[in-house]
């Protein structure tokens, strides 16, 4: 008994189309992909920014900047505080107003003795008492002369150590905060740097990427394609295919033509 198969094929150019893609597909999909152009990388610290961090973490410029500041501060108070600010010259201002201080007074016991020598008493008992009673006011204005050209040299000192500190410790305030500016600039510097070279970086993964998929997508269009063609048509020639016979079917056949003779015999 004959077998018929049809067959429904497309036009060979399509067929050849097919055949191309199959080959383009195993070949390619055979091949690794090649992640590592495209894995994501991070963009180093900008040297701005390194910069920042060292003087952030370096002890006197960042971290610990006012200490200077403060032991400095700390040598201009107390009580000894004054002694780095008197003047080299209040001594000698000191002595060369005493000097004449003397001189003068030196000039006022002549005088007395002149006065002496006029009345008739020099060398008396009353020239002694007049003599006496100046050199003691003498002495006493002298000593608070010294007093006073001392205490003006303590105080002036001590004004200055005075200023000294209060500058110290403005210093002590000032210097973190420049040097956190100054950190400040070079960390927001750096970070525009860094975004930059992250954005080039980023750019350069996203070329490497699609230059990779490149082939996956062109052979994508290529199969979507096909399937819109293949879909939208019929197949364009049929063949019909009846099989020989086998050696069984044939013997299968005579069987079946004597037993429906026989029936017709017999009946």
């Amino acid at each position: 008994m004959a077998t018929e198969t049809t067959i429904a094929r497309p036009a060979p150019y399509i067929e050849a189309l097919g055949e191309q893609y199959g080959k383009d597909l195993t070949a390619l999909t055979a091949k690794a992909m090649p992640t590592a152009g495209y894995a994501p990388t991070v963009a180093g610290q900008d040297q701005a920014q390194l910069d920042a961090y060292t003087r952030a973490t370096t002890a006197g410029q960042g971290i610990g900047a006012y200490e200077p500041y403060l032991t400095q501060a700390g040598a201009y108070s107390g009580p000894t505080a004054y002694q780095p600010f008197m003047s080299p010259y209040q001594q000698d201002v000191i002595d060369t107003t005493m000097s004449q201080y003397d001189i003068q007074a030196q000039k006022g016991l002549a005088g007395i003795g002149s006065l002496a020598a006029q009345s008739g008493n020099l060398g008396g008992g009353r020239e002694g008492v007049m003599r006496s009673e100046y050199q003691t006011q003498s002495d006493l204005q002298r000593a608070m002369l010294l007093a006073q050209l001392q205490q003006q040299g303590f105080g002036q000192a001590q004004q200055a150590a005075g200023q000294a500190y209060g500058q110290q410790m403005q210093m002590a305030q000032a210097a973190p905060q420049f040097q956190g500016r100054d950190i400040a600039t070079l960390g927001s510097a750096g970070a525009i740097q860094q975004a930059q070279e992250q954005a080039t970086l980023d750019a350069q993964r996203e070329a490497n990427r699609l230059a990779a998929y490149e082939p996956y997508e062109r052979l994508g269009y290529m199969g979507a394609g096909i399937g819109n063609v293949l879909g939208g048509m019929q197949g364009q020639y049929q063949t019909t295919v009846t099989p020989n016979q086998s050696a069984l079917q044939q013997a299968m056949g005579i069987l079946g033509t004597g037993i429906g003779a026989y029936k017709t015999f017999t009946s």
